[in-house]
C-alpha cells in the first residue's frame, strides 16, 4: 500500500463526512427534520437502483448512475446547498460549486480525482443518457418528500407549478413511464395549496 496515496484518500473521506451535517431544505418522509445531503445522495442512489426498469434511454450504465448519485453534491461541502427555486442564490451557484470541486477533489490522488470530478461534470451537464436518467432521478426524491410533507418546501419557497414542471422535466425523457406520476402529484399538489397555481 502506498502510504501517500492512502494519506490522500483518507483526507477526502473525512472532508466529505461534512455532507452529514449539510441541510437541504427537504424535509425527511415523516417530516421530522431536515434531510442531510448524504441521506439525500443515498436515496438518489437507492432510488436509481429500484426505478431503473422505468429508465427508457438507451445504454444507460447504472454503475455509473450510482457513483453520479455520490459525487453530486460532494461540492457543496464548500458550497453550501442551493435551493433550486431561489433564483438569486442560483446566479452564483455555478461558479461557488466549480471552486468547491477545485479545492475538493484536488484532495485526492490525481487518477481518483480526475475520474469523480468528470462524473460530477458530467451529471451537472445532464448530457449523456446516464446523467440525464441521474437527472431524473434526483429531482424525483424531493418531489416525492415534497409530497409527503404538504409541500413543505414548495410553501417555503412561494413555488408555482410551473416551477415545478420545469425542474421535473427531465423525468418526462428519461423515465416517461412516471411522468403520469408526476403531473398528477404537481396537479393534486395545486389543488391541496401546497403549490401556487
Amino acid at each position: 500500500m502506498e502510504s501517500q496515496r492512502f494519506s490522500q484518500q483518507l483526507t477526502f473521506l473525512t472532508q466529505v463526512d461534512k455532507m452529514k451535517n449539510i441541510l437541504r431544505q427537504t424535509l425527511l418522509a415523516d417530516g421530522s427534520r431536515r434531510e442531510t445531503d448524504a441521506e439525500h445522495s443515498w436515496h438518489f442512489a437507492l432510488m436509481a437502483m429500484v426505478l431503473y426498469e422505468y429508465c427508457a434511454l438507451p445504454h444507460v450504465d447504472l454503475n455509473r448512475v450510482l457513483k453520479m448519485a455520490l459525487v453530486h453534491d460532494l461540492v457543496e461541502i464548500y458550497a453550501g446547498d442551493t435551493f433550486c427555486y431561489d433564483q438569486a442564490a442560483n446566479e452564483d451557484k455555478a461558479l461557488r460549486e466549480k471552486q468547491s470541486a477545485d479545492r475538493l477533489f484536488a484532495l485526492l490522488p490525481e487518477d481518483q480525482g480526475v475520474e469523480y470530478r468528470k462524473l460530477w461534470e458530467e451529471f451537472d451537464a445532464m448530457e449523456t443518457p446516464d446523467a440525464r436518467y441521474a437527472a431524473a432521478i434526483d429531482r424525483l426524491q424531493p418531489l416525492i418528500n415534497n409530497l409527503l410533507t404538504e409541500g413543505h418546501t414548495w410553501k417555503l419557497g412561494n413555488v408555482a407549478a410551473a416551477q415545478v414542471y420545469q425542474r421535473m422535466d427531465p423525468i418526462r425523457t428519461a423515465a416517461p413511464a412516471l411522468w403520469p406520476f408526476v403531473e398528477k402529484s404537481i396537479r393534486e399538489s395545486v389543488e391541496k395549496g401546497y403549490l401556487r397555481p
